[in-house]
């Protein structure tokens, strides 16, 4: 009797050593700022669910507002370096990393509504551009619209040499077609900047007039165009994955999926609640393009699309056959 107590002592003890073992606690990193609606919408569900499918042997620790580091550009390296366990990003902040990502942010490549969905189920095209990370999770956000500070833009005409931040080399080559000059520039920089008059406006999507304050610094919104349509993507280091179990790895995989759907519904969400607030704002207008002006946008850009995705296929990456694949043909 006392030899089977012992034994399953020493079972017992065997399996709470294992448990203790594989007992992690992930840093996720985001450089945006705490009151950030990703924290409550998003980050807080994905550590939820992953404590709780892994009954705390895995838990996720969330630092906002840059503690892990400074630099939106950075995001993405302190994955792979393994200052973060996890991160938060945009691919469009590192641009030469991610040519095929970053097609899906061209005018007409995605819809605001199917485009999480369709790159999320071609997933897997991107894993030579994530070899150095895994990738848990990619969505699109409320498609690029024009804030200006001062300049109301009513025509294609009336953006001719104006200063124009966009998230990345993509959007730039699109915001030149229509006759302005891009700017690239962080998320974080853009209110001082048109504050200053360092830029006249931003190709941004329209949470970020609450998310960053941008309202305070917009006075006309315009949209109606095809737009540039910027991903995020959260993105694990590669060593702190395979650290844990098979079976964690799935928790963890698919809750980076849920997190990207979540991420992406609170997105569009906002951006249609901010959009009807700063409509309904006193002494801000919101410009919706008439269906022959957008045209004359949309015909400006379509070459851009083109000639992007035969630049990133003479690179030697797939890119019609993943722009094929998000557009469903």
């Amino acid at each position: 009797m006392m030899k089977k107590a012992l034994v399953s002592a020493l079972a017992a003890a065997c399996v709470a050593t294992a448990s203790y073992a594989v007992a992690r606690d992930l840093k996720l990193a985001d450089f945006q700022p705490p009151t950030h609606f990703i924290l409550d919408q998003v980050y807080k569900p994905f550590a939820e669910t992953i404590s709780e499918k892994t009954n705390g042997a895995v838990t996720v620790s969330i630092y906002m507002g840059g503690e892990l580091g400074p630099g939106p550009a950075e995001q993405y390296n302190r994955a792979v370096d393994g200052v973060a366990d996890i991160a938060f990003g945009l691919p469009g902040y590192t641009a030469s990393t991610f040519p095929k990502t970053l097609l899906a942010e061209l005018p007409g490549v995605i819809s605001v509504e199917t485009g999480t969905e369709r790159m999320l189920a071609n997933i897997d095209m991107l894993d030579d551009e994530y070899r150095r990370v895994v990738l848990l999770g990619i969505w699109n956000n409320a498609p690029g619209i024009l804030f200006m500070a001062d300049k109301p833009i009513r025509t294609m005409e009336d953006l001719r040499g104006l200063k124009i931040r966009v998230p990345s080399r993509n959007s730039g080559l699109v915001v030149e077609a229509w006759g302005a000059t891009p700017v690239s520039m962080p998320a974080p920089e853009i209110y001082n900047a048109m504050q200053t008059g360092v830029v006249d406006g931003a190709m941004i999507d329209a949470t970020t007039l609450t998310a960053f304050r941008l309202g305070e610094v917009t006075n006309y919104i315009t949209m109606g165009m095809e737009t540039a349509i910027s991903d995020f993507f959260l993105v694990m280091n590669r060593d702190s994955f395979n650290d844990l179990s098979e079976e964690y790895q799935a928790v963890v995989r698919e809750a980076g999926r849920e997190a990207a759907i979540r991420a992406n519904a609170a997105w569009l969400a906002l951006a249609d609640k901010t959009l009807d607030d700063f409509a309904a704002t006193d002494g801000k207008e919101l410009i919706v393009l008439s269906p022959d002006e957008a045209e004359k946008f949309n015909a400006a850009s379509a070459p851009v699309v083109e000639q992007v995705i035969e630049q990133v296929e003479a690179s030697g990456v797939q890119a019609r056959a993943y722009v094929e694949a998000l557009r469903g043909e």
